[in-house]
């Protein structure tokens, strides 16, 4: 099937695009269970090493963020210190306010025209055989900061002409001119993450739109990119929830899954309501496989990005 079905899309969620801090709160205290205690398999250990401090002092001395650092990805560590990281371009200040996101919301910085460049020369300087660049959103901008992306994409691979390229980009509203610059630029992997189901995107992702995504994963498919998105657990989703939504993706030919346990960042973000057990991980990696997928990363500390070389 090659094109999302009505039933899919009636499913959708249309929230205003425009939430107020206020409303977030409210959100926040409106949850039906909390859980507080975090299992043994969640626990990790606090980043170090070598290698990690090398990269960390790079990033700083080349004014680029990290989506591992800014997100608080429990996998920092051993990402680091195998000598890979996730790039985040168009700054650190996201115009969204997601429930479950790290990144610091407000009104962005202008543009650095710059940035690009200095990302592939981090890429090359760190001899990266597979790079994973993401974003903030900038829905201020007309396009979303889609030209920077695929500017950066074009900058990486003439720096490093052997590194494959992974995109994990915005849902840019839905705007197909703007996913175009990025589909021209041709990355490996293009990931957009689906985060949960549509009946949770008002309180989890409330500026976006189940559609949204759709529409991107659907559209990159379409023109030939392997395409891939992941979906955080434990945020009130029913099973059969998320069985339709990996259905509804399997639809649209979304090559690679991945699936984790939301964790809660600081206690201003929204609670965790239930710890997935590792066995259930298994059980929906398999279930995922059966059903279409032709990759599914699942586990509890599974990110979007975690072992990311694997999915080109």
């Amino acid at each position: 099937m090659d094109t999302p079905s009505a039933q899919n899309l009636e499913r959708i969620d249309t929230t205003s695009d425009i939430v107020h801090h206020d409303n977030f709160q409210q959100r926040l205290h409106t949850h039906s269970h909390i859980v507080e205690r975090r299992p043994e398999w969640l626990k990790v250990r606090a980043p170090g090493g070598e290698t990690y401090a090398t990269i960390k002092a790079m990033m700083r001395s080349k004014t680029l963020h990290t989506v591992c650092e800014e997100a608080r990805c429990p996998n920092i560590a051993e990402c680091w210190n195998a000598g890979t990281a996730t790039f985040m371009i168009l700054g650190d200040t996201c115009t969204r306010s997601c429930g479950f996101c790290a990144v610091k919301t407000g009104r962005p910085l202008v543009l650095d025209l710059e940035e690009p460049y200095r990302v592939a020369e981090a890429v090359r300087a760190m001899n990266l055989a597979h790079v994973v660049i993401t974003s903030v959103n900038r829905d201020e901008l007309p396009d979303g900061g889609a030209r920077i992306f695929a500017e950066t994409i074009h900058a990486v691979r003439r720096a490093n002409p052997n590194t494959t390229i992974e995109v994990l980009i915005p849902d840019f509203k839905g705007k197909l001119d703007a996913l175009q610059h990025i589909i021209d630029a041709r990355p490996n992997v293009l990931n957009h993450n689906t985060e949960t189901v549509p009946r949770l995107y008002r309180r989890v992702r409330p500026q976006a739109k189940y559609e949204w995504t759709l529409r991107v994963l659907h559209e990159a498919k379409v023109q030939g990119l392997r395409t891939k998105t992941g979906i955080m657990l434990g945020l009130g989703e029913t099973r059969e929830e998320l069985l339709a939504v990996m259905q509804d993706l399997v639809a649209i030919r979304v090559d690679v899954l991945t699936l984790g346990q939301y964790l809660q960042p600081t206690k201003a973000h929204l609670p965790v309501e239930r710890f997935v057990h590792p066995d259930e991980f298994v059980e929906l990696r398999d279930i995922g496989v059966r059903i279409g997928f032709s990759w599914v990363e699942s586990g509890p500390l599974v990110r979007s990005s975690y072992h990311a070389e694997r999915h080109v």
